[in-house]
């Protein structure tokens, strides 16, 4: 008999940086040019803007390309760039990847069974995951009540340790009864 194996996704978050135009690298004749203090000067022509930021001692940055007109920034390249990983790095740190786990009971599923089950939900719901419970059903069992279903849902629900919400109210499938939990 062959078993299914289990494969878990491993989500990687991928900074793309994207190559940013200084100085003389910028090609456009005009653009809306801000100061680092956060002043609008204005539209001006390139070599205007450039001016601007040589009097200045800082550099011409190109911060929005695809705007019309383009808008410039005058500040230091180092501090620019500092800023940006920065940004990059608390966004990375702000999105949480969660994986959907999953586990398996039966009706007659012994309560040593279900303590150990309950033990690897409440795991997985610490790490931050949801964890999907299914009732596997066989046979006659297909056809009981669902009263009777959710009761036996509920003994595994009851052993959990970790505070969590139910997200999914158990929905009948081909396989039997399913419910999805995550941490509150």
């Amino acid at each position: 008999m062959l078993r299914k194996s289990r494969r878990y996704a491993i989500n990687i978050l991928v900074i793309h940086v994207i190559k940013v135009r200084i100085n003389h690298q910028i090609k456009v004749s005009e653009l809306r040019v801000i100061t680092e203090d956060g002043d609008n000067l204005g539209v001006l022509s390139l070599s205007q803007a450039l001016i601007e930021a040589k009097n200045r001692g800082l550099d011409l940055i190109e911060v929005s390309p695809n705007a019309t007109p383009p808008i410039g920034k005058i500040m230091d390249y180092g501090k620019y760039q500092y800023d940006e990983k920065k940004k990059a790095k608390i966004s990375k740190n702000r999105s949480q990847v969660s994986e959907m786990k999953s586990i398996q009971v039966k009706i007659g599923t012994g309560e040593h069974d279900l303590e150990l089950k309950a033990k690897r939900v409440s795991e997985w719901l610490s790490e931050g995951n949801r964890v999907r419970v299914d009732l596997y059903l066989v046979g006659r069992a297909k056809y009981m009540e669902l009263k009777f279903l959710k009761e036996r849902l509920d003994r595994i629900l009851k052993l959990i340790s970790v505070e969590y919400k139910v997200s999914q109210e158990p929905i009948r499938g081909p396989r039997g009864l399913a419910l999805v939990v995550e941490k509150k």
